[in-house]
């Protein structure tokens, strides 16, 4: 394996890992805050690397732009979709979880 390809296999597993991380917060921690903080965060450090990886392996300008762009629009996305659910929560009369 070449150096370039080394570099793009650490970038998707370590995105792959963040993912995972993710998950795990949102099946662990006791509230919805702290699960859509936990799920935004690391799902979008995991999508970044994950799209770091794959820039490397485009093969023009053209599908990098593309992939910036999806990268863009899930981060605006999965925002717009954590604000909406933690303000639900909220108005349903959920309150943030304290320490007992």
């Amino acid at each position: 394996m070449t150096v370039p390809e080394l570099l793009e296999v650490a970038l998707i597993a370590t995105g792959s890992l963040f993912f995972v991380a993710g998950t795990v917060g949102m099946l662990r921690f006791p509230d919805v805050f702290m699960r859509l903080h936990a799920l935004t965060k690391a799902d979008n450090l995991g999508m970044g690397l994950v799209i770091a990886g794959l820039l490397l392996r485009a093969p023009s300008w053209h599908r990098a732009v593309k992939l910036l762009l999806i990268w863009g629009l899930v981060l605006l996305a999965s925002t717009v979709a954590c604000h909406l659910v933690a303000q639900s929560a909220l108005r349903a009369g959920l309150s943030p979880w304290r320490r007992p």
